[in-house]
């Protein structure tokens, strides 16, 4: 009796021990860090002690809460199954399944499955910067899910690249080709995890500009847990936190509650984990990130936490993931000599007679402000350079014209900002009107970006072409 009490408890401990340990999506302090590319070990390439470890080496405190595998690179291949590529941790070279370009990843699972048991999400990324990730019909995207459900989820398969390990869910790192079909590929996926053993989830790594040129409409129809939003290697990074008019979180956030069909979808900010993790000028310190990340979870309630790529980088740069988990779990954020507050305050405007290019107006007009959305360079079709009209980069002098147009509240021409087709803005006393995306692109310049609309009204409160409005900015940091 004794014995059969002391089993029960001991159970009871082991399934209170999981529940605690247990992964939770609502949280707005988890750490997303992807493993895989081996980030570090491409760029320093002598430093082999930094390299990427096995996996269970990153599961070893509670820092990290979910592990993106990174990449699954070919949707189809050799043999009709997928291809994986993790770097030195198991790629072609380590073993393919016969008649396959598919590694034979099986040493693995035991380490996947030992975080796993720590509470850790052990999810699979499709696609990245290089991934062949398209179909070619809902038959394809169909077969395609039932493929991955046999591979790496609760399926079976003589070829399981992880053997009995069972992933927790799949990435969408999709930075290429269409996206046509994906919608039947999340549905059928979908069928599978609602009949499964366990909880999976879905989530997303769109760049920030917004909407995402790839994932835009993907993540518009089809529940995500969490968007992994990669701010960095953009004009809307971290580094440009101060810049209202490039930083869009609220953007993504008002996405998230108005637009995602899940309604508790979770935006985590993306950040390279280390300086050579991304693009120069992308990378912000421990610090900096750490109070981005306390402000912005102050002012939207989609914040779920913070993406890092990779934990390559992260390790190797004083344990960043450590960090920056210390920060946003109730840590005090640490002083910091940059300011971070957004708040603008918009001055009346003076004019003044412009004679050279430093005095194009660099805010927007009193009048109107700028719409905030941002739009991607990549969603918008261009017309070629060779096709364009090309126009004189000095605006001729203009005489006295008929009114034709208005630019009653239409804002100035800002060189730090991105436009849109369609997006009108007065420059040089006209009325200009985008083509297409362009960013610091001088209306009536070289490029050949705008449309002129013709000179404004002599009553629209804008300078003439041979003056200029300068525009003040107030900030209160």
């Amino acid at each position: 009796m004794m014995l059969q009490v002391s089993v029960s408890i001991i159970g009871l401990l082991l399934v209170f021990l999981r529940v605690a340990l247990a992964f939770d999506a609502t949280r707005n302090d988890n750490l997303a860090v992807y493993y895989g590319q081996n980030s570090y070990g491409a760029t320093n390439a002598a430093d082999r002690a930094n390299w990427q470890q096995g996996l269970s080496t990153y599961c070893q405190d509670d820092t990290i809460d979910t592990f993106p595998l990174a990449f699954l690179t070919s949707f189809t291949g050799q043999g009709g199954l997928p291809s994986l590529d993790l770097a030195n941790t198991c790629s072609g070279t380590t073993g393919l399944f016969n008649g396959t370009a598919l590694p034979n990843c099986q040493f693995m699972a035991a380490d996947i499955m030992s975080c796993q048991a720590s509470g850790k999400l052990i999810t699979l990324s499709l696609g990245g910067a290089t991934g062949s990730a398209s179909f070619t019909s809902d038959s394809d995207a169909t077969t395609f899910a039932n493929t991955l459900w046999d591979l790496f989820f609760e399926g079976n398969s003589s070829t399981r690249p992880f053997g009995t390990a069972v992933l927790d869910g799949v990435d969408l790192d999709i930075e290429g080709g269409s996206t046509s079909y994906y919608q039947t590929f999340l549905d059928t996926l979908q069928t599978h995890f609602k009949s499964g053993s366990k909880r999976y989830y879905t989530t997303a790594a769109p760049q920030c500009p917004f909407p995402d040129a790839y994932l835009g409409n993907v993540i518009n129809s089809s529940p995500f847990d969490a968007v992994y939003v990669q701010f960095y290697n953009n004009f809307c990074g971290v580094t440009k936190f101060n810049n209202s008019n490039a930083w869009n979180f609220g953007q993504w956030d008002n996405w998230a509650k108005t637009q995602s069909p899940n309604p508790n979808v979770k935006v985590y900010i993306g950040a390279p984990g280390g300086p050579m993790a991304a693009n120069q000028g992308s990378y912000v310190d421990v610090n900096t990130l750490g109070n981005i990340a306390i402000q912005t979870r102050q002012n939207y309630s989609s914040f779920g936490g913070i993406m890092l790529w990779d934990v390559s980088q992260a390790y190797a740069n004083n344990r960043y993931d450590l960090a920056i988990k210390n920060l946003i779990t109730g840590g005090s954020p640490p002083a910091t000599t940059t300011p971070l507050s957004t708040t603008t305050t918009r001055l009346s405007t003076t004019t003044k007679q412009s004679s050279s290019a430093s005095t194009k107006p660099r805010s927007t007009s009193t009048t109107k402000p700028l719409s905030t959305a941002i739009p991607s360079p990549s969603n918008t079709t261009r017309t070629s350079s060779s096709t364009r009209k090309s126009s004189s980069t000095t605006i001729s002098p203009v005489p006295t014209p008929v009114p034709t147009v208005s630019c009653v509240g239409v804002s100035a021409w800002v060189t730090d900002i991105p436009y849109v087709g369609g997006n009108q803005v007065v420059y040089n006393g006209h009325l200009w009107t985008a083509k297409w995306w362009s960013y610091d692109s001088v209306p009536g310049g070289s490029a050949g970006d705008w449309t002129d609309d013709g000179p404004c009204p002599s009553d629209s409160g804008f300078a003439a072409a041979q003056g200029q409005t300068r525009y003040c900015f107030l900030s209160l940091r």
